[in-house]
């Protein structure tokens, strides 16, 4: 701007001299010469005040873009650390979690494998009484029919471990038994049983 007040100044100037020295050479050629020098000058000023004009509008606008450019980029950088920070957070957590699945996934395969070796040990003890059973059970079976027939006692099998429950068959009359073995002697209990067996043949 101080720029363009001094062309006006100069161009009053110019225009001052240029009209004493027409005035005192009453030349008019030279007046004509110097007015449209005057017309070209001033013309040239205008435009060139007009270009500068321009100039700095589209300074100021490119100034306004790239302030507003600069605070949108502040915002879009704020935004994003807020969301870098909370997928930080969101990872701190699943990466807890993924330690504490491990610590269970690692607690259940060693559960696992201790019940897989309680069933090895189940399936063992089970063969065991599988082999007992077929071959005791028929063997009980086997004597308590042949006590049966020679002394005419059926005893039960499924009864507590220290009671000996059955009933003696008799000629004429059933007599029940029920004998708990942990109270008497066995030569006492033979004597009992034994008593109930005829010796008629």
């Amino acid at each position: 701007m101080l720029q363009n007040d001094a062309l006006d100044h100069d161009l009053e100037n110019t225009g001052e001299m240029v009209i004493k020295l027409i005035e005192s050479s009453k030349a008019e050629d030279s007046l004509r010469a110097a007015r449209k020098k005057q017309q070209v000058l001033f013309e040239h000023h205008l435009e060139t005040k007009k270009t500068a004009t321009q100039l700095l509008n589209s300074l100021v606008h490119s100034e306004e873009l790239v302030g507003q450019k600069l605070l949108d980029l502040k915002d879009q950088n704020t935004q994003m650390t807020r969301e870098l920070e909370k997928v930080e957070k969101e990872v701190q957590q699943i990466r807890s979690k993924s330690l504490t699945l491990d610590s269970d996934v690692e607690f259940l395969q060693k559960e696992l494998e201790r019940l897989k070796e309680s069933e090895k040990e189940i399936q063992t003890l089970q063969q065991e009484v599988d082999e007992d059973t077929t071959e005791v059970i028929p063997s009980a079976i086997y004597l308590a029919q042949l006590y049966l027939k020679i002394t005419g006692i059926k005893l039960e099998l499924d009864t507590e471990p220290h009671i000996l429950r059955g009933v003696h068959y008799g000629a004429n009359v059933a007599t029940p038994i029920d004998i708990d073995t942990s109270t008497r002697s066995p030569c006492e209990i033979s004597d009992e049983l034994w008593s109930l067996v005829s010796t008629d043949w």
